[in-house]
């Protein structure tokens, strides 16, 4: 991977100055190689990993595994491009193993997950099977640590 793309990845909101001293190139270049990056379709967004659970929110998150049965023409794209547009999928990803897709999704509350799963997603033309699994807390997310406080992993050492 490009080292721009690297300090990207750790810190979007890096000046052009900064990433172009480090580097070692003109902040030109940086900004030319962002816009080239970004007209490609490499960088597609740039957003902050945010602690949702220290947010003051009753939104809950699930991870669902999803079996589907691949189309003759389209394989697994068709049916996948069909069920990202659903508002609650916030990232999917086709898997090898047991199942086919892992979904991440969210909702006001188990409820409207429960109500999606069963209302929208299974039912659809070319879905086998779901598991869904209710995240309760985060511990890394993108690379980030979510503790609330640094942690000292030595070993403590009584006089």
């Amino acid at each position: 991977m490009d080292p721009l793309l690297g300090l990207l990845k750790k810190n979007a909101r890096e000046s052009d100055a900064t990433l172009a001293k480090e580097l070692a190139t003109t902040p030109e270049d940086i900004r030319a190689r962002i816009a080239a990056y970004e007209k490609e379709g490499i960088i597609r967004a740039f957003q902050a990993v945010v602690n949702e659970d220290r947010l003051e929110t009753t939104d809950v998150r699930a991870v669902i595994e999803l079996r589907i049965r691949p189309e003759r023409e389209g394989g697994f794209d068709r049916v996948a491009t069909r069920i990202s547009k659903f508002p609650q999928v916030e990232s999917m990803f086709l898997m090898s193993g047991a199942y086919d897709l892992l979904l991440f999704v969210k909702g006001q509350s188990l409820q409207e997950v429960a109500s999606f799963v069963s209302a929208r997603l299974a039912p659809l033309d070319g879905v086998l099977s779901t598991a869904t699994h209710f995240m309760l807390k985060t511990y890394k997310d993108q690379g980030v640590l979510m503790e609330s406080e640094p942690h000292d992993d030595r070993l403590q050492v009584c006089p």
